[in-house]
């Protein structure tokens, strides 16, 4: 099925892209959301607030856009041929291994920031500010993976 997308390749991979941003816009949002939500622990009022901004971020743009990534992303990948077996895509296995862990994370942070909706604070501070650098790293990775293409 190599080349299947035709001339749609260029649009897929531009919302691809777009949605990734969108994605990676949540996934920087919520875990510092929870941040500011656990110190807020014990203000019922702000407790309030933030419980309804994380849900209107996992709901409005952080849920829609993963299952958008994976959507297109893997009509990408079938269209570059790691369905037929074409040789030479070892980056685009290591960048899937790699969206597979961001989307862990996601389900990571999503989990946590309803467990604080409850109260329930299970992680330092100082923790949870380090977790939020894991969508910066991955980033990372995956653009090295996406455009150098070193393997």
């Amino acid at each position: 099925m190599s080349g299947w997308l035709g001339d749609a390749y260029s649009w897929v991979k531009a919302a691809h892209l777009i949605v990734v941003i969108f994605w990676m816009a949540g996934l920087f949002m919520l875990p510092r959301y929870c941040v500011y939500h656990q110190e807020a622990l014990g203000n019922s009022a702000e407790e309030a607030r933030w419980v309804e901004r994380e849900s209107k971020l996992r709901h409005i743009i952080l849920t829609p856009s993963m299952i958008a990534v994976w959507v297109l992303g893997i009509a990408l990948a079938i269209n570059d041929g790691i369905a037929d077996g074409v040789p030479g895509l070892g980056w685009l296995h290591a960048k899937i291994a790699l969206v597979v862990l961001l989307s862990a994370y996601h389900g990571w942070a999503v989990g946590y920031a309803k467990k604080l909706a409850t109260g329930r604070a299970t992680i330092a501070g100082k923790t949870l500010r380090m977790l939020n650098e894991v969508p910066g790293v991955a980033t990372i990775l995956i653009v090295i993976l996406a455009i150098v293409k070193p393997f």
